[in-house]
């Protein structure tokens, strides 16, 4: 390119300059230079020195021009001269030309009284000439010689001594939860407020969003509560609902509604057990997981979050708190966190408020509400019990879960007439009289987010945030730690204020500080408050993907197969179409890295569906088209992966608002349907290729009834996380499909909600539905020793080649006689209902199912997860014969 004349002896002037020797750098001078404190807060035990570290640096990173002498000197804290540290000041000079960021020390002395005390403070002054002095460090001299210090004895009599030796505000404090943001800035506010916890909201990370930083931020906010006089720690917080997703190269695993289409409980503890493990090392012991809902309405933005519809399958996936917490009494490991039960109780079973929904049409999106979730679950008490308090019993008395916490719904007893509910944070009688009473729960709720600013004040009813009755409700109701992420301060104002004028009991507070101490005490806290980085290398590690990668096979549901289309022949002539075979964010869903999740490639380190193919099967030439706009010329397969963009909570309710400051693809509209590019993106592969698979990512069913004609083989692939090849693993026969469906799929959009065990259920596949590619004979064969009627069913007459059963009649007879003399066997249970299912799918998929086939299949997985084996057998049976 030529250049005018004047950029031309421009570029030359510059060129000449860049030839010539460097001028020396000048050094910085008296006004950008700064000394500061390596950290804000150094505790150490009595006895010992202290070597306090000053950094001095310039604003433009040049040497220092001049020298620079600080004057230093031990100032009035609660530490006493002379008993317990040395009085001491003096000076320390940096030199000219020292380079920036150049370190020195001094030492403070710390004195051994043999007294058993409290922590102690000794502040330091700084001074210096030609240079501005930042925050002055202070040294605290540890607690010592105290009960509560003492890891001998049992955690009652620390928490009874410890609790015995607080004031009233620091109580308070160990009620109140702040938001990471609201301290970030101004760290000692954690110390000034005698906060209990921090949390970390969803999106909410360090400016370096590693694992390495996670362990500095957090440490540097534990410093902060152990500078107070009884160095408390504090208990950090996160979401981590499916994997540590807040973290970038955290393993993703699948959502909960996969993993409960696996049916595989010790698979899901280990998950439980890798999400603990990469947590924990990045210094966090607590997760607000698992949610323990109830989804009965797939309109819900948060039904991906369940394990299912049927609350028998979600009590069998609670082993995941298994793997969060460990063993009783091992809470303290390193590879292991306080486990959060959520939310408490009926936030999956809201009704849908179609008035809502309606008027929400033709607003901006700021201006609209959400139609189910956090709303009201309008039942009577047997039911409620029945269907979203009885996950709790499990996870409290078998489980031992930690935490537990409201939900932001509200429940409208029928009995005694409608148009009176109450929010489940103000709910006295289900958190007090049922939680910690009849259920026997001795761990500690903590709200949800701002939760009881949604109290209803009747004094003042249009007031969003905090008033005293809020405040007073939510505590006398039972919960004991408040999240209160922006108003941490106000939050303690207005509670001091109630327990002084009596409103809230002493005891009431006393009993929430004693449950939160506990667990602090459990989790090894107060022996090993900092965080080390040792285990930074944990978090994303080759183990923890490979049980993704597990879990994500396990959770493929195979709705359809025509002609065997799957598995793939791994030399296939594939084109793959459609735009969630290669977006990491679609294929991770909500709650990734950030709140609502983001759509992208490169929104998570991990494996696409599309690069999971490659990987799997090398050997087949794929072509790939996000639009289906490519030629299909030569191809024998056509693969879309279709389905859903990324949200969370009420954006994703149908009908809700979109997600306005979210990715251009998040803001459509939320629905049941395909969305049309996407039903644009089937036609076309469909229409121009023999063999069509259609793969839907999502984190709920798609109606898609009317295109099923069209499709070959349809795979509920739900919401799979960062490890995509798990996707191509069952495609291509790695692995086979094993899946079954956690919630119905329904017919169409009218039909919703359908649950199973409804009067008239008829969705398009049931509760429990998933074909295999496995030979259920292979099953029957592994535990056929020592039992004739299994070796009889297994005569080569009854079988067609390819593993399938040609005489459903007589093996299943066989198969039944052996199940009811021999029911206790897991290993036998599940080999002999997966040949029933299997025989009854198949009758269904040739028309010679009765009519009310759906009901029984699903009637029959109920059987299994309830312990009645037996009955489901006789269901299954009398589908395939």
């Amino acid at each position: 390119m030529r250049l005018p004349r004047q950029a031309a002896l421009g570029a030359a002037g510059v060129l000449v300059l860049a030839l010539l020797p460097a001028p020396p750098a000048a050094a910085a001078d008296a006004g950008t230079v700064t000394v500061t404190a390596g950290r804000p807060v150094y505790a150490a035990a009595e006895g010992t020195r202290v070597p306090v570290d000053l950094t001095v640096s310039t604003s433009d990173g040049r040497p220092l021009a001049a020298a620079v002498t600080v004057r230093w000197a031990t100032g009035a804290g609660t530490a006493t001269p002379g008993a317990d540290y040395t009085a001491d000041s003096g000076t320390l000079t940096f030199p000219g030309g020292s380079p920036s960021g150049a370190v020195r020390s001094v030492t403070v002395a710390l004195r051994a009284d043999g007294a058993a005390e409290t922590a102690e403070t000794v502040p330091l002054t700084l001074a210096a000439d030609g240079a501005t002095v930042a925050a002055p460090p202070t040294v605290v001299v540890d607690a010592h010689g105290l009960p509560y210090l003492d890891r001998r004895l049992p955690v009652r009599r620390r928490v009874a001594d410890l609790l015995g030796r607080m004031t009233l505000a620091e109580k308070i404090g160990q009620m109140t939860q702040a938001e990471r943001a609201a301290v970030a800035d101004d760290p000692a506010a954690v110390a000034r407020w005698q906060l209990g916890s921090v949390l970390s909201g969803g999106g909410s990370t360090p400016a370096s969003n590693t694992p390495a930083a996670w362990v500095e931020m957090v440490n540097g906010l534990q410093a902060q509560a152990l500078s107070t006089r009884l160095q408390i720690p504090l208990i950090y917080g996160i979401d981590a609902v499916h994997g540590h997703g807040n973290v970038v190269g955290a393993t993703v695993f699948p959502h909960n509604v996969g993993l409960g289409a696996t049916r595989d409980p010790k698979l899901v503890e280990r998950v439980g057990h890798a999400t603990a493990a990469e947590v924990r090392a990045t210094g966090i012991p607590w997760n607000f997981a698992p949610c323990l809902c109830v989804s009965r309405d797939e309109r819900w933005g948060r039904s991906y979050e369940s394990f299912g519809e049927d609350p028998a399958l979600v009590v069998s996936m609670e082993t995941v708190i298994d793997g969060l917490q460990g063993r009783p009494g091992r809470l303290d490991d390193t590879d292991r966190v306080l486990a959060t039960a959520k939310h408490y109780a009926g936030d999956g079973d809201t009704d849908y408020d179609e008035a809502v929904a309606a008027a929400n049409e033709g607003k901006p999106w700021w201006e609209q509400k959400y139609p189910i979730d956090q709303g009201v679950t309008v039942t009577d008490r047997a039911r409620f019990a029945r269907v979203d308090l009885s996950p709790y019993l499990p996870a409290v008395r078998a489980h031992k879960v930690g935490s537990v916490m409201p939900s932001f719904s509200s429940v409208d007893w029928t009995e005694d007439g409608l148009g009176n509910p109450t929010k489940m944070h103000a709910h006295r009688e289900l958190i007090t009289d049922v939680l910690k009473g009849r259920l026997g729960f001795d761990g500690f709720l903590v709200s949800d987010w701002e939760g009881i600013h949604q109290i209803p004040d009747p004094a003042e009813p249009t007031t969003a945030g905090l008033t005293a009755y809020k405040v007073r409700v939510g505590v006398n109701a039972g919960t004991d730690m408040f999240m209160e992420p922006y108003n941490a301060e106000q939050f303690e104002q207005l509670l001091l204020a109630e327990v002084t004028a009596g409103r809230v009991p002493t005891a009431r507070i006393d009993d929430a500080v004693r449950r939160i101490l506990t667990k602090k005490f459990e989790l090894g806290l107060f022996e090993h408050p900092y965080a080390s980085a040792a285990d930074v290398d944990q978090v994303g590690s080759a183990a923890h993907r490979a049980v993704g990668r597990e879990a994500v096979a396990k959770s493929q549901v195979l709705l359809k197969n025509s002609g065997r289309a799957l598995p793939l022949r791994r030399d296939a002539k594939l084109y793959v179409a459609g735009r969630n075979a290669d977006d990491l964010g679609n294929q991770a869903g909500g709650w990734t890295v950030t709140w609502q999740g983001v759509s992208g490639a490169d929104a998570v380190p991990g494996t696409s569906i599309l690069d999971g193919i490659r990987q799997v099967a090398p050997g087949a030439r794929v072509t790939y088209s996000a639009d289906a706009s490519a030629p299909t010329d030569g191809a024998q397969v056509g693969v879309a992966v279709v389905g859903e963009t990324p949200y969370a909570e009420g954006y994703g309710d149908v009908g809700g608002p979109e997600c306005g400051w979210c990715s251009v693809p998040q803001q459509e509209e939320k629905s049941l349907r395909l969305q049309p590019a996407d039903r644009a993106v089937v036609d076309k592969v469909c229409t121009a290729l023999p063999t069509c698979v259609v793969l839907v990512v999502s984190g709920r069913p798609q109606v898609l009834t009317d295109q099923l004609g069209e499709i070959d083989a349809l795979v509920a692939s739900w919401l799979p996380g960062s490890e995509g090849a798990g996707v191509a693993d069952v495609l291509f026969g790695r692995r086979p499909f094993t899946g079954r469906l956690p919630v119905s799929w329904p017919r169409d959009e009218a039909q919703v909600p359908v649950n199973v065990g409804d009067a008239d259920y008829r969705p398009l596949f049931p509760f429990g539905w998933g074909l295999r590619t496995v030979p259920g004979r292979a099953g029957l064969a592994a535990v056929a020793a020592d039992r004739p009627q299994v070796r009889g069913a297994l005569a080569p007459a009854a079988w067609n080649a390819d593993g399938s059963l040609r005489d459903a009649p007589r093996v299943l007879d066989r198969l039944g006689r052996q199940l009811g003399a021999d029911h206790r066997d897991g290993a036998l249970v599940e080999a002999i209902l997966g040949v029933a299912r299997d025989a009854a799918q198949a009758a269904v998929v040739r028309g010679s199912a009765p009519d009310n086939w759906a009901a029984l299949i699903a009637d029959a997985d109920h059987a299994q997860l309830t312990g009645d084996p037996v009955r489901a057998f006789t269901l299954l049976a009398r589908v395939a014969v």
